[in-house]
This record gives C-alpha cells, structure tokens and sequence, in this order.
C-alpha cells in the first residue's frame, strides 16, 4: 500500500504494443504520466534508431518554430503561453502543421524582405531630398546676377562660389554629395584635405531630422556634405574616400532647374513608397497574428511528438517487427489506468488489435515512488536532498511535518520574530495561485515560495514556543499575574530603609511564606525578565531541554527502524538490532532523563541547597565509583547505575556480532540442507517478495550477479542495517559492515547527544541578538529622545525594523533552519533511514505528475 509514510509498490512491466496504435498508446500514456520506460537499445547510436527520421523532422519544425517566434520578438509582440493543453498531433494533423509553419515563415521571410527593401529605398530617397535641399544653400546661384555686389560679411548659408568669377574660370566645377555617419565627419574631413591637398572645398551641415541606420538599427543624425573640386583624377579619390568611409553618395545634378525637377519627383516616390510600405505593414501585421494565434499550439504538439518518437525509440521490435515492446517502471495500483491508457489509445489509433501490458519478475531494485500535494512536497524535498528513500523504507518526512518546525522553533523561539514568519508564509499561501508569484525569475524568491507551508509551521511554532520563553521582541508580557510576591518579602524579611538604600538588587526568598505562590500557569514567569540571574536560570532550563528533546527525537528514531524490520520481513534484526540499539540508548541516557525529572520532582526551594549535581552522577556512573560530597537521588542509587551501564555495555557484543552470526549460521544451514533445492538457495540472498527474473535486455552478467553491479552491492552493503537483506556471503566483509555500524551507533549516542545542544546554544543567541537590538536602538529611542518627540522615533523604528528583518528574521532564520536540518539528516535519519533509492521519473508531458 502507497502513501507518505512509505514509497509505493513498483514492478517492472513489459507493454506489447502493436505497430500502427503504438505512437497514440504512448500519446496516452503520456497524457497520463504513469510510466518510467526504460532503453531497450542502450547500444544502438541516436542516428540508427527506428524513428531518427521522425525526430529529425520535428527538430526541422522546432527550428522553424524558432525563427517565427524571433520574428514576433523583433516585432515586439510578446508570445503568451498555450492556454490550453492540446494532445500530441496524429501522422496528417502533423504533417498539416509542418506545411502551414513553413508556409507562414516563407510568407514571413518574403514580407520581411520587402518591407526591408521598401525601407531601404524610402530611407535613401529622404536622404537624397534632403541632400539637394541642403545642398541648395551652398551652390545655388542668387537671384539677379547683374545686381550690384554688396559688402558683407561672410557666413555659412553663403555660397561656395562667388558667382562674378564663373567667368573667369575655364575649368568646369563638379559635385559630390551624400551622407555620412556623425562620427566619422572629423576623419573623412582631415583626410580629403591630405589627399587631395586642398584641391576642394568641402562643406558638412546636420540633416534636419534623425534616420535609421541600416547596420544597427539605431536612430541617428546623419550628416550630409558637399563637395566641389576640380578635375577627374581628385574626383575619383574623392569618392574611393567616400567609399571607404561607407558614405552613401548621390548624384547631385548641375543646374538648378535639374535640381528642382529632381526634388519634385522625389516627393512623388517617397508618397508612393509610404502608402506601399503602409500596405506592407499591414499584411506583416495580419501575419504575425496568425503566428500568435497558432504557434504556442503548434510548439506543445511538436514537443509532445518528438518526446513520443524519442520513447518509441527506447522500444524493440519482436521477430515479426509488428509489435513493439517496451519496458516500464509502474506503480502496481496504476496497473488498471495503465491498461485502459493502452485501450484508449488503440481506439483511437482505429487499430483492430489491442495493446496489453504484462508484469513481469526482476531481480533490480525498483525505483521509488512517494505521492506528495502542495503541502508536503516542501518536507519531502528535505528528505529527498539528504537522499532518496530506499525502496520501501519508512519514510521520514511525515514525521518532519512536525518535528522540524518545532526543532526551529525551540532556537527561534519569539512570539514578535514567529508571528513576522507566519504573517509573510500566510500571504504566500493565500495568493499562491498568482501567475505572479508563481513564475517569477528570481530563484531565491522561489525557494521561499515552494516553500511556504513549511515557513508557515515554522512561524505558527515559533509563536508557541515565544509564549513558553515569554518573549516578544526580547520583552516579556505579564499574560497572567506573577507567581513571585515582592510584598510579601519586604513584610516578612529585615528590609529597611538602610538596607534598601545600600542594596540596589534585592534576592527573592522562595522559602519565606507567601513570596512564590506556585508555577506560572503557562510559560516563564515574566518576573524572570527583570532578575539578575535570569541568563543563569535560562542557560540551566535550556540546556536540560535540549537534552531530553534530544534523546527523545533519536529514541523515536530507533523505534522507526521497528517498521524497517517487520516490512521486510527481517525478524532477527528486531532482536539482535533493535534491542541492543534500544537497550543502549535507554541504560544510558535514557536514564539521565529520568536523574533530570527525578530532580525537579523531589527537590524543592526548602531543600534546594542539598540538591547533587547530575552531572557529577552520571560521570561517576561511567567510572563506577561515588563522591560523598555529592549525596545520591535516590537509595541504591550506585548498584542501579552499576547494573545499567552492564547492560549497556553487554548490548554492544550483541549488536556487534549477532546479525553476521545468525546470517553465516543461515546460509550455512541452507547450504548443508539436503532437502533445500539449488534454486532456493540460490534466491535466498534476494528480498523477500521478490522473484528472480530478467528483462529482455538484461546482459549475461546482469543475469549471473541477479542484476547487481558494483554500485548496487555497494548500496545492498549501506541498506543491510535498516533496508534489506544482505546480498553477499562474504563474511569478512559482513562483519566488516556490522561493525562500522555499532561503532557509528554507540559514538553517535554520545556525539549526538552533545549535538542537541545546539538547541539550547541557538536559543539564547536568538534571545541575546534580539535584546541587544532592542537595548541600542529602541531603548535609545525611548530615552534619550524622548524630549523631541514622537517624529523622531519614526526613523528609529524604521532602523529597527529593518534590522530586525535582516538579522534575526533572515539570518538567525536561515541559522536555525540549517541546523535543524543537520539534525534531522544526522542525528535523526541514521538511525533508521539509509537513503540509497533512485527517483521514479515517469514519462510524462505535465511537469509534476504527482502533485
């Protein structure tokens, strides 16, 4: 039976699918996400396969594909995800899709490619306008030429030639214009002058309004020139100049009447080329929404396609090659949903013969399988980072659903800091279906968001255990009246006023009547906030928690390894594992629980004085002797711990010895059995409810060592002490393992224990960084500002609170939660959980199948 506390039944099974329904069988299949299939042809290349044409036309698709979503992001249009979940296209709907994507790129290509040209053409036409426009002021001639000369100043809209000495000259002058880009004005100016030493007259003037460059796409100021020379051979360097500098150069006409005609039909083009470019732009546009429409669709069939022609090769044919068989992981419950994927799939594909699904026996470990929801997937990602659970192991998380939160909690414990926690997971957890949160980019963000349900346990907690060490931002909260009477000592005691004036800390008597008037209903009493020794009380307190919690958590742990043994059937390992192991833990610090509750129980404040020190008890306990300075709990109290540590120590031989005895003892008896077969002799090594078999492409050697390599025997050796039956028969190697382990086991109770003390560790740092946050900060706020006002408390509460969410909310958070995390993986795990399986990775077009 499948559920949190155990991974699921998974066989290995073989699908018979006939040829022509097999492409829709596995489209099913997929749909579904039950199966992990595996490769029948490890040996064959990627470009031998059955199918290699299929996927390689899809990759020609995806390609495609590729360029029109390139073209709707230089169009910038954004391409919203697939809002439904379409199935894989059939052999003709696929082919359909091919002819239309390649059609709408070819369509795409061509307008692109016109509408570039249209662009092009109409940015040199505006260039050209704009050269003969400017061009104008600098060789036109002016109105009258027989108008007497006027004395003025020279100036740059005058022009180049001084048309009186036309006639003087007996060389005719030539042009050459066009544009250049901005930055290289100064180079191509200074290096005309030198090539041509000054057999020009050269001049550069802006364009009015900003144009496109072709090479970048940026909008720049381009900036035209014109040029006037005499003679061919600076005419031909000119423009070889001109060339090199990638200036666009046009013909500039003589005579200004030329000019003028030129100008008017190049207003005519460029209006013809607006209104085709407009046309153009709209069709592109008519287009690039047929994309938009079709393309999400189209690219969730073709990656479902490919996905199942990928599967389709892992398949082998049979003799006939008209069935394909395929190999599968499945979980046995799916067994039935798997069949009717099967027939579902042969409907479609109108296939008369129907595909079938058949268990069959193996020898490999199967993979594992653990259901989780939203709420636990975030406790069983924790599990899954320390390992993966052995097939069929008792699995730790549902019991880290609790244990984990409240670990953090002890170290975290502030109801102010918790109820932050618990506020922020709320929100996430309310709000957790928006798309906004959901697919955000930020991968820390994301970390915090899968896992909220846990930072909600984790806050709720720290609530709780806030209210137990009274704390809220390091203050105490008087919920109930104080147990503690400071009136009835200062009536019953020698208080006067000489004394209270030389005295300014006063000591509370428990032993003077009516001063302690019981046990604070719930928590710490907040009087203990304003003691002296309240860091003393709470180190004392603390300390003997963390330890008793501590041996709890491993205690608990053992006793789950109980589940191990009778699961797998392993009815010696409860006698010679788990007794000892149990045996050991409780002679030994089990009984310094007991030493820490017997204390608290039969000494009181009259008797306080006398009370022993556990401590010295349980190091006299080891070195088996007494101090008659330190007086005993209780009578006989030597001989029981004497007898204890005994036992303790007769435990460790046990644990030592007895499974690698009773396992060499077994396998001896069997293979001395006469009336034992070889075959069952030979099973006997494999897990129980096991049977021995083969894949279709298991290996002579997979078949000789039952489907174990080196890397399997390896994990059999690490699974003995909690997850199955040893493989081997190699005694040295198996008392090798037993005793690495009861030497892991037996430090690890000592090492472990200490490690607990963390908690108490952690705890009062969160308690110590907290008041002194609020001693440097608010209390300063409070006190020597208070002349100013309350505007000025408004930026130190502001530092406050940010400093409170930095260092005790996102450091000390972060601190309490790695270290529990380190004990739940070490001190926790090891004593029942191996972690050596391998995920079940169903084929699947959905990303989380499970959930």
């Amino acid at each position: 039976m499948g559920s949190l506390f155990r991974s699921e039944e998974v066989c290995l099974a073989q699908l018979f699918l006939q040829s022509a329904s097999a492409y829709s069988c596995v489209s099913e299949l997929g749909e579904r996400g039950l199966l992990e299939f595996r490769d029948l042809n490890p040996k064959v290349s990627a470009f031998q396969r059955r199918f290699v044409g299929e996927v390689r036309r899809c990759e020609e698709m995806e390609k495609t594909f590729t360029f029109l979503q390139q073209e709707l992001r230089d169009a910038g249009r954004v391409l919203a995800p697939c809002p439904d979940n379409p199935r894989a296209p059939l052999a003709r709907e696929a082919l359909r899709v091919q002819e239309q994507s390649e059609q709408l790129a070819q369509e795409l290509r061509e307008v692109s490619r016109n509408r570039a040209s249209l662009r092009g053409r109409l940015r040199d036409l505006r260039q050209y306008l704009h050269v003969l426009r400017e061009g104008r002021r600098f060789t036109s001639l002016p109105a009258s030429l027989g108008s007497p000369p006027r004395s003025r100043a020279l100036s740059e809209r005058e022009p180049l030639l001084d048309p009186s000495l036309h006639q003087h000259l007996d060389r005719k002058i030539n042009f050459v214009a066009g544009v250049i880009h901005p930055w290289r004005v100064s180079a191509f100016e200074r290096l005309l002058w030198r090539a041509c030493r000054g057999y020009l007259v050269a001049s550069f003037v802006e364009m009015p309004e900003p144009m496109e460059d072709p090479t970048t796409g940026e909008s720049i100021t381009w900036v035209i020139f014109v040029i006037s020379y005499w003679g061919e051979q600076i005419g031909q360097k000119i423009r070889k100049i001109s060339d090199c500098f990638h200036c666009h150069v046009y013909p500039y006409p003589e005579s200004e009447a030329t000019r003028e005609d030129t100008m008017s039909g190049l207003h005519s083009q460029i209006q013809d080329l607006s209104v085709v470019l407009e046309e153009t732009e709209q069709y592109l546009a008519q287009v690039l929404d047929k994309v938009v429409l079709a393309l999400p669709t189209w690219r969730v069939q073709v990656q479902k396609m490919k996905a199942i022609y990928l599967i389709l090769n892992q398949c082998s044919f049979d003799v006939t090659e008209k069935c394909l068989i395929a190999e599968v992981w499945c979980p046995v419950r799916d067994l039935t949903q798997v069949q009717d994927a099967l027939r579902q799939g042969s409907y479609k594909s109108g296939s008369s013969v129907e595909c079938f699904v058949q268990r069959i026996p193996t020898s490999e470990s199967p993979p594992t399988l653990i259901r989780t929801n939203k709420f636990t997937a975030g406790f069983q990602s924790i599990v899954d980072a320390y390992g993966v659970a052995s097939y069929q192991e008792v699995n730790p998380a549902p019991y880290a659903i609790i244990t984990f939160p409240f670990i953090f909690a002890i170290m975290f414990g502030d109801v102010g800091h918790g109820l932050l926690m618990f506020l922020f997971a709320l929100w996430m957890v309310l709000y957790e279906d928006r798309p906004s949160l959901r697919q955000a980019s930020n991968e820390i963000w994301l970390t915090f968001f899968e896992g909220r349900y846990l930072i909600l346990l984790m806050g709720a907690f720290s609530i709780y255990t806030g209210f137990i060490y009274n704390e809220c931002f390091s203050k105490a909260t008087a919920i109930f009246p104080s147990a503690w009477s400071v009136a009835a000592m200062a009536n019953r005691s020698s208080w006067s006023s000489d004394y209270l004036a030389t005295h300014p800390f006063l000591t509370l008597d428990p032993n003077v009547t009516g001063v302690f008037q019981g046990p604070y209903p719930f928590g710490i009493d907040p009087i203990w906030s304003l003691a002296t020794n309240h860091l003393n009380f709470l180190n004392s307190f603390k300390m003997k928690m963390s330890v008793v919690l501590g041996i709890v958590h491993m205690g608990f742990g053992v006793v789950l390894g109980i589940f191990n043994h009778v699961h797998f059937r392993q009815w010696h390992r409860l006698v010679l594992e788990f007794l000892p192991e149990m045996i050991f833990l409780l002679a030994l610090f089990g009984y310094l629980v007991f030493l820490i509750f017997f204390k608290w129980i039969k000494f009181t404040a009259a008797n306080s004085l006398v009370a022993p020190s556990i401590l010295i008890h349980f190091i006299d306990m080891f070195l088996f002797t007494s101090n008659a300075d330190n007086l005993p709990l209780y009578q006989g109290q030597v001989p029981v711990q004497t007898a204890l540590v005994v036992l303790a120590l007769a435990s460790v031989p046990v644990l030592l010895l007895g499974t690698p005895l009773h396992l060499w003892c077994r396998q001896r008896s069997l293979r001395s059995s006469p009336a034992t077969p070889v075959a069952a002799r030979e099973q006997e090594p494999l897990l129980e409810g096991q049977e021995a078999g083969n894949s279709v492409n298991a290996t002579k050697e997979d078949v000789e060592s039952r489907g174990h390599g080196p890397d399997a025997k390896a994990r059999d050796t690490a699974a003995a002490g909690s997850g199955g039956r040893l493989q081997h028969s190699d005694l040295a190697e198996i008392f090798m393992h037993q005793a690495i382990h009861t030497i892991e086991y037996c430090l690890g109770c000592v090492s472990n224990t200490a490690s607990y003390l963390r908690l108490w560790a952690l705890s009062l740092a969160h308690a110590q960084l907290s008041e002194v946050l609020w001693t440097m900060v608010m209390r300063n706020g409070f006190v020597r500002l208070s002349y100013v006002g309350g505007v000025v408390l408004v930026p130190v509460f502001a530092a406050f609170a940010v400093l409170t969410v930095a260092i005790l909310l996102v450091m000390e958070g972060l601190s309490a939660f790695l270290h529990a995390l380190r004990l739940h993986w070490v001190e926790f795990q090891n004593k029942f959980y191996v972690g050596a399986g391998y995920k079940l990775c169903p084929f699947t077009f959905t990303p989380d199948p499970w959930e």
